[in-house]
């Protein structure tokens, strides 16, 4: 059976959700749980958010998310932390969160890329704000390989794709060609609903991350290098420009 967790998670829906009311359900040093949070907890390759709670006249800095069978918010080991039961407004970091949106779109640009001009799929995958890196099973680099993808990747964003997400039970999502871009099914075997990310007319993959609502928006893709990582992987590192 899935596992349920008490937050509601606001950011799956709202991605542009940066402040918002909720209720302390339990703190202590290991975490905070809300009833209802935007906080981003990490996972697909992206990092968690970071931010604030604002209680009481109070603040507790929020640097990362831990998941169990809860979403437990890490506070700052030097801030107070609030009681349970307490009103608290919560709010992201904006740029930080702004800038893994851009790169995580921008990581399924050249996903979808890559697949449709050399029919290559993801091995692995990492980005911090502004900067990451994807890996592929390309057994050989072509000629202008790196220039090649770039251009295509710019291009794509230039054309203001529209990136729609939605949920879909896993027999409906599953149905989708080429719903996995991953050379493995990350998705665990009892997710029942699968979040789909759709570059509409390039790309659409499960993927439970945050994005922007337009490739436009993701701004200028850099692909800063091209990596042999033996038997046949590749590994693409990227940096998102103004």
């Amino acid at each position: 059976m899935a596992m349920t967790h008490r937050t509601e998670r606001l950011e799956l829906t709202d991605q542009t959700l940066r402040a918002w009311e909720a209720v302390v359900l339990d703190s202590s040093p290991e975490g905070i749980v809300l009833d209802r949070s935007a906080f981003y907890p990490g996972g697909g390759g992206q990092p968690p958010d970071h931010g604030v709670l604002l209680w009481q006249g109070v603040q507790t800095r929020i640097a990362g998310v831990r998941k169990g069978d809860d979403l437990y918010l890490l506070p700052d080991e030097n801030d107070p932390l609030p009681p349970a039961g307490t009103p608290v407004r919560g709010a992201i970091q904006d740029d930080r969160r702004t800038s893994l949106m851009r790169t995580h779109s921008g990581l399924h640009v050249l996903c979808g890329v890559v697949f449709r001009d050399y029919g290559c799929l993801v091995t692995g995958g990492n980005m911090e704000p502004g900067s990451a890196r994807m890996d592929f099973n390309l057994p050989e680099v072509p000629p202008g390989f790196k220039e090649a993808v770039e251009a295509a990747c710019n291009a794509e964003i230039t054309a203001d794709r529209r990136i729609d997400v939605r949920t879909l039970p896993r027999a409906e999502a599953f149905e989708i060609p080429g719903i996995i871009r991953t050379a493995t099914n990350l998705v665990p075997a009892d997710v029942e609903d699968v979040r789909i990310v759709d570059i509409v007319g390039l790309d659409t993959q499960a993927d439970g991350g945050t994005h922007v609502a337009s490739t436009q928006q993701i701004g200028r893709l850099q692909v800063a290098k091209v990596e042999n990582k033996g038997r046949g992987f590749r590994r693409v590192r990227i940096k998102i420009v103004e």
